[in-house]
């Protein structure tokens, strides 16, 4: 690791420094230097001394600083004395420099400082074009200002040759005055300057740049430093909307600016291309009442000091958001901050010991945007392998417990006992990356007449060259105590789908930042930041607004939604893709685990708990409360907060005793083992799979020459498609629904569909897309067959099977909060029809052996409360038949037939109703549950066409006196398949009737009683 220094100075004015490699402050060699700010960058220090000069030091190095200047001689050749230095007026100055604008004879070229140093005499450059000329340097041209060359032709009529003299830059390793700006008018006295920058360029720390603030209040940034230019060449204004009293660059494109007001100022718009930046953009104060007094910028981050020394951290802070999301309280008083290196923090306290922050990986864990180029980006599971425990079955976010609410420090001891003791603790640990400790520093160099007792009271630190991390070997770095952090942040690299046109994939660089506050409570923001235009541009969501986070289907990715109840309002959730099922799954747990920490969700669901699935089989559930199905004050559907349960099914079914069945797309019956709320049981994870067919539709197109052919008029569907038609799908670009899945057949002709085939598996229709049927007629003109293929996904969930038959609709029976019943039927339909129920199905035997055949065939059912059953029987007319079982209810019933009706006029003595009343055709499934709450899967939202069918969807206003409900209220949707809501049966409480205030004003005589039973009077 190369040597680095730390730079302070104490209340006298005295420099000093403290090598990486060292065990002692070190005063500077000159005992005249007195400065009042410095600040560092790498290999360099700029200060600012008592005399308003600025000074700057730059670090010994084996390679020198040399700097070329060169001026061109030119002639014009004439026939009485050949080529001259006699031009003509029009030409350029004899002495030039290349373009011939700016004269330049030999004598006028100085030293621009005392701190440079002539090498050498001028000569002349023998090179022509980089190749050795043996015309004496000289090159021809025409005339000015044409292409010169080494070779003299007959037309030649001017020449030029290039001279080249070397100066040195002499001052390394000391401090040099930088000289005033001559003949541009200086900078008025400058009050502080800070050097940042160095990581904008690909090669890092080659090109700082600096800033400086003068007593009037003004910015003003220095041009033309760079590696063979150190001291720069002049300086420029910057205008600033206010009077600034102090500003801090980081290493990278971040610069803040304190005002006078105690406000603050962001410099927008830095780049290499526009170092000044753009525009400024004010920031408030973090203290509502109390000013900021200093501030600190690093690579992304921002501490601020305020006038009652508490200290401040910007959360959010990188290059796409210069300005940050939100201050974030630190415990501690100090009165200076600076950000070095590595976003390392070092402070100055009221004690005259400067503070260096704990480990690296705390500051690390503030970081929510830094990008290295030197090491590699680690995923989010390469991060959790690091630095977090093997996760549980419902994993959560790896924050340590805080000790305490006050951020840790890193004493900088100036004291030699102390150092010695602190080193020798140094070994074991050190090694502490999650940790903060007390850094005790060497003694103070006493070779220059200053003892231990007089150490120095600092006034200003700078560490911005100080190359400090955990697995430094620093002698005088050693941990004295530990304390636990508060803030972590977990980066990576997804692509998120852009909405807006044109609609794709982008590469983006996400970060999850969270927060422990004093009172315990995690905060979390997820950020998204991408590039559009050349311009810097980020989204963030605050992890307690997310209502739902789903994997979704999106061109082959590896893709997941993220909702809040403004994105659900507008149908518009944000969507991101990982690059492996891994990284997807990771982000997943994680985001759903802060999720659950911020809304106070632990464990697995409640037996109250709404289970819903999606179109992708993926298992959500919602932890329901009173205001769900409250009368008044409802809690909206887009408020709802939905996570996922491991596991995959079609269909999920669930009542209050924490019974859950469900079962998948091959018809296989699972029942969900896992333990419900609080319970000590651990989750019982079984291995569970599902197949599924996935099919295309060959199309053709009757010809009277050659036939059916595939040669289909322009107006047709294509000649491949999916059933609808509207989309191209052939079999060989036709995928499994996800990248879960996998191919687990051929592709074959199915003549397994409604409407019957041929012996070759075609249908046949007039026209498209007319009802197709399995044989062919004389006014048949176009045809098509299906193929199938099946695909297999394998996954482990808290789920366990239920064989062997196979199963297209299930039906549990709900129970209010209040009931006694401990065991009730399941009822299900088969892949076949049959009517099949399973009695004595308890919370403790959820999967009993008990399946028997009950009644004929049917299509569909729905089981109501208090045991009743309607059924949908299979016919080849076009009306549905209907039968009632068990009979026993007086309570309304809602049924769907691809639309949702009403049945009117049940009573328990008549209790198959009176008639149907329609009540919506945008409705693909219903649950109705124990309260009488109707909701509903809606195939689309109004107003909404180009959304994917399928939206959770709450019918409002259902009760005694309006058993058909108002109106609907949408929720999240987009790819949702099915709900089940019978699982929640706890009713909102009612508040008691207060008592009456003094004597009734009619009193009633007390009521005789007989055999203590009361008797009517």
């Amino acid at each position: 690791m190369p040597i680095t220094l730390l730079w302070a100075v104490d209340v006298y004015g005295r420099v000093y420094g403290l090598s990486t490699a060292g065990q002692c402050w070190e005063r500077a060699d000159d005992m005249l230097l007195e400065l009042k700010r410095v600040t560092a960058g790498k290999d360099r220090c700029w200060g600012i001394g008592c005399d308003h000069h600025v000074y700057l030091n730059m670090m010994p190095s084996e390679t020198p600083i040399r700097y070329r200047e060169e001026t061109y001689e030119n002639q014009r050749w004439n026939p009485v004395d050949s080529f001259t230095d006699t031009l003509l007026p029009t030409d350029r100055w004899p002495w030039s420099d290349v373009t011939g604008m700016n004269p330049q004879p030999l004598h006028s070229f100085e030293l621009p400082s005392r701190s440079w140093d002539w090498e050498g005499d001028w000569y002349v450059d023998q090179n022509c074009g980089g190749e050795p000329s043996q015309t004496g340097g000289w090159e021809y041209a025409v005339d000015f200002p044409a292409n010169f060359s080494p070779d003299k032709k007959w037309n030649s009529c001017v020449r030029r040759r290039r001279w080249i003299r070397y100066r040195r830059y002499t001052a390394q390793g000391t401090w040099a005055k930088i000289p005033l700006d001559n003949p541009r008018k200086p900078p008025l006295p400058l009050c502080d300057i800070s050097c940042g920058g160095w990581e904008m360029s690909d090669q890092s720390g080659r090109y700082p740049y600096l800033w400086g603030v003068s007593q009037q209040g003004e910015v003003w940034f220095r041009e033309g430093i760079h590696p063979r230019v150190p001291e720069g060449s002049r300086w420029e204004e910057v205008e600033v909307p206010k009077e600034v009293a102090q500003l801090s660059a980081g290493p990278g494109d971040l610069l803040w600016a304190l005002l006078w007001d105690g406000n603050l100022l962001v410099r927008t718009g830095l780049t290499l291309d526009s170092p000044t930046g753009t525009s400024w953009v004010e920031v408030e104060s973090p203290g509502k009442e109390i000013e900021a007094l200093h501030v600190a910028v690093g690579v992304s981050v921002v501490w601020v000091v305020t006038k009652d020394y508490k200290v401040w951290f910007r959360r959010g802070v990188n290059s796409h958001n210069p300005c940050g999301s939100g201050w974030i309280s630190i415990g501690g008083e100090m009165m200076v901050v600076d950000v070095g290196l590595n976003d390392q923090v070092k402070k100055i306290s009221d004690a005259p010991k400067p503070f260096i922050p704990a480990s690296d990986s705390f500051i690390n864990s503030l970081v929510s945007d830094r990008d290295k180029t030197s090491t590699p980006q680690l995923s989010i599971a390469e991060v959790q392998q690091e630095e977090v425990e093997e996760p549980s079955p419902a994993p959560i976010l790896p924050t340590p417990e805080t000790a305490g609410h006050d951020v840790p420090w890193m004493n900088v001891d100036l004291e030699g006992a102390e150092a010695a003791r602190c080193a020798q603790a140094a070994g074991p640990l050190l090694g502490e990356g999650s940790a903060a400790a007390t850094y005790a520093l060497g003694t103070l160099e006493t070779s220059h007449g200053v003892g231990e007792e007089d150490g120095p009271v600092w006034t200003w630190i700078s560490g911005g060259g100080c190359d400090v991390d955990a697995s430094s070997q620093i002698s005088w770095l050693s941990p004295t105590g530990i304390w636990t952090t508060s803030v972590w942040v977990r980066k990576g690299a997804l692509r998120w789908w852009r909405d807006w046109k044109p609609q794709r994939w982008v590469d983006v660089a996400v970060a999850l930042e969270q927060s422990t506050k004093s009172d315990g409570r995690k905060d979390s923001i997820f950020f998204v930041y991408y590039t559009q235009y050349d311009e810097k541009k980020y989204l963030h969501v605050f992890i307690n607004e997310v209502t739902a986070l789903v994997p979704v289907l999106r061109d082959c990715h590896y893709a997941f939604a993220v909702y809040t109840a403004q994105r659900t309002k507008q149908r518009w959730p944000l969507v991101l893709a990982a690059q492996t099922e891994k990284d997807m799954n990771d982000w997943l747990c994680l985001l759903s685990d802060c999720c659950c920490k911020c809304r106070g969700l632990t464990g697995p669901p409640s037996r109250q708990a709404l289970w819903s699935t999606t179109s992708k089989g993926d298992i959500m559930v919602h932890e329901p409360s009173f205001s769900l199905e409250a009368p008044a004050n409802t809690l909206a559907c887009d408020l709802m907060f939905w996570r996922q349960v491991p596991g995959h099914l079609r269909c999920v079914e669930s009542n209050s005793l924490g019974l859950v069945w469900g079962f998948g797309w091959d018809g296989t019956a699972w029942v969900y083992s896992g333990r419900y709320g609080q319970q000590p049981t651990p989750v019982q994870m079984h291995q569970q799979t599902d197949v599924r067919s996935v099919h295309v539709y060959e199309n053709q197109r009757w010809n009277p020459m050659t036939g059916y052919t595939d040669k289909g008029l322009p107006t047709d569907r294509p000649m491949w498609s999916d059933e609808s038609g509207l989309k191209e799908c052939t079999k060989g670009n036709t995928h499994p629904p996800s990248p879960e899945w996998s191919w687990v057949s051929e592709w074959a002709v199915d003549y397994n569909v409604p409407g019957g085939t041929d012996k070759e598996g075609w249908q046949y229709a007039a026209d498209f897309p007319v009802t197709f049927h399995g044989h062919k007629t004389m006014k048949d003109f176009v045809r098509r067959r299906r193929w199938t293929r099946k695909c297999k996904v394998t996954l482990r969930g808290p789920w366990q099977q239920v064989p062997p038959i196979r199963l297209s609709d299930i039906s549990l029976m709900p129970c209010l909060a209040q009931s006694s019943m401990e065991q009730v039927p399941v009822w299900a339909l088969s892949d076949k029809g049959d009517v099949l129920c399973r009695l004595g199905v308890s919370p403790k035997n959820p999967a009993v052996r008990n399946m028997f055949y009950c009644l004929g065939t049917y299509s569909c059912l729905l089981g109501g409360p208090l045991s009743f059953l309607w059924m949908k029987t299979v016919s080849s007319s076009k009306h549905h038949i209907f039968t009632l079982l068990e009979p026993d209810s007086s309570k309304p019933f809602i049924l769907h037939i691809g639309n949702l009706w009403y049945r009117q006029g049940l009573t328990p003595s008549y209790p198959q109703g009176s008639a149907w009343e329609l009540i919506s055709n945008n409705v693909t499934k219903v649950s109705v549950g124990p309260l009488d709450q109707v909701w509903t899967i809606a195939d689309g939202v109004p107003g909404f066409p180009a959304e994917i069918s399928g939206a959770v969807c709450h019918r409002l206003g259902v009760g005694p006196m309006q058993p058909k409900g108002q109106s609907w209220d949408y929720g999240v949707g987009g790819g949702w398949e099915h709900i089940s809501v019978r699982g929640n049966s706890v009713e909102a409480p009612r508040a008691p009737h207060p008592a009456p205030v003094g004597p009734p004003r009619s009193p009633l005589p007390p009521r005789p009683q007989v055999n203590g039973n009361a008797v009517g009077v």
